[in-house]
């Protein structure tokens, strides 16, 4: 081996620590500055910043079965997910990810942890009262937007479009009732944004890297967050749109186009800022764009897909821009309004390093990499890094927007997840997945969560 050439491999490795260490910087920076701002100024309006969270060490029921899924996906995850059957590794990743979430959640036991998530008096199940008459309180909606209008709706009710309340008045109504059941449906449908992605990434890059990928899905730190928040099931819907357009820009049937429009005009009516899957959705057609090109039908039929769920509510009564100009208003009105823009800027992109972890970061910088060489980089592997920087554009822009000041731990899961796949490119994977299972400890056995 010649020295150039036994160079060119140490260097990977060391850049990929470089990068892993300064994402850890950037959080220490974080606690550092957000914990000075908030004990002088008192504009954070989090406890532990830049986490909306508090210093709560503990242990819990989940704890014992926590390490033994973190402890069993590191030493057997990768050798497993390519050994497996491919449909078996869908249903097996799943699975993983929904003991990881279930087991993380209950660290916090069954009322703090899951029951009691989704009732507290800004979620979600505090208002289901209110729609007895569902079309007339769509009509309505946005009147309770605004702080000051009559009866206003709780921060998450009146910050979201009513897909999302409309969710667990649905569950209501079928007899799911109360936090357990909503805790429930959020970590089941929100664990499944790991086969999602791999479905896409699959398609849109090849098996080798899904099958890499699928450990780093399952033991995301995003799992923190996933048990139990709505985002979670925000994320999954994101997920599955993107991953049904994989499919019909792929060679498969061009019916999924119609599929993958539909959930991502759901997506849009669970949350204002989702609509910023756009940018994922059009990687994705980039990625495809021969097939697209032999079938021009896959972009209407994924525009008409798309057209169902705003159509439905427009006709109901619920104007999705004045809802959004309105949440504009409340956002401000609130501690929105207060949080300093220069600080959550920069510690936004701190608490994503949390959510992800810091084999994520050196995922990025190896997707960096390759998109500067793409001309010569293997094409599964840029088409890969082409999705993921896709991604990472879409947070980007949600950041800069100013209307994600803090709680984007939770906020941000359903793009998050679309960069964790980046863990499919590096090397040894079971230390990077070790340091990531240990990050998700930490944090759920430290802190006390807000969501």
């Amino acid at each position: 081996m010649t020295q150039a050439s036994l160079r060119d491999r140490c260097a990977g490795p060391r850049a990929d620590l470089a990068a892993a260490t300064a994402a850890a910087l950037l959080v220490v920076a974080a606690v550092l500055v957000g914990r000075h701002l908030q004990d002088t100024r008192r504009t954070l309006f989090v406890h532990w910043p830049p986490l909306f969270a508090d210093w709560s060490p503990h242990l819990g029921p989940g704890t014992p079965a926590a390490v033994l899924v973190a402890g069993a996906v590191v030493a057997y995850g990768p050798s497993v997910a390519a050994r497996l059957p491919w449909r078996r590794l869908l249903l097996a990743a799943w699975a993983a990810a929904l003991a990881w979430t279930w087991s993380l959640a209950l660290v916090d036991g069954w009322r703090r942890g899951v029951a009691g998530r989704l009732t507290t008096r800004n979620e979600y199940l505090t208002v289901i009262g209110r729609f007895p008459d569902i079309p007339a309180a769509l009509r309505d909606f946005t009147q309770h937007i605004v702080s000051g209008s009559p009866d206003p709706w709780p921060a998450h009710i009146a910050g979201h479009p009513p897909a999302a309340t409309l969710t667990f008045v649905l569950l209501d109504r079928i007899g799911l009732r109360g936090g357990g059941w909503a805790g429930a449906w959020c970590i089941t449908v929100g664990a499944t944004a790991c086969a999602a992605v791999l479905v896409a990434v699959r398609a849109l890059a090849d098996e080798r890297l899904a099958r890499r990928a699928a450990p780093f899905l399952v033991l995301a730190p995003a799992a923190v967050w996933v048990g139990a928040s709505a985002d979670g099931y925000f994320a999954a819907v994101a997920a599955w749109s993107v991953a049904l357009t994989a499919l019909a820009v792929t060679g498969r049937s061009v019916a999924w186009a119609a599929g993958g429009g539909l959930l991502f005009g759901l997506t849009c009516y669970l949350s204002y800022g989702l609509t910023l899957f756009a940018l994922i959705g059009a990687a994705v057609l980039v990625a495809g764009r021969r097939r697209v090109r032999e079938r021009p039908v896959l972009p209407l039929l994924f525009l008409a897909g798309a057209a169902v769920v705003p159509a439905v509510f427009t006709l109901t009564g619920f104007d999705w821009w004045e809802g959004y100009r309105l949440l504009v208003v409340r956002y401000h009105q609130g501690v929105g309004g207060t949080r300093p823009y220069g600080y959550w800027v920069w510690a936004n992109l701190a608490c994503t390093v949390l959510v992800t972890g810091v084999a994520t970061a050196a995922g990025l910088r190896r997707a960096g990499a390759l998109l500067v060489r793409r001309r010569t980089a293997p094409r599964a592997e840029a088409r890969l890094a082409f999705v993921v920087a896709a991604a990472v554009l879409a947070l980007l822009v949600a950041d800069l927007s100013g209307m994600s000041k803090a709680e984007t731990e939770r906020i941000w899961l359903p793009f998050a997840m679309w960069l964790l796949p980046a863990g499919a490119l590096l090397p040894g994977p079971r230390a990077w997945l070790a340091a990531q299972a240990v990050l998700a400890l930490l944090l759920n056995h430290l802190l006390f969560t807000g969501w």
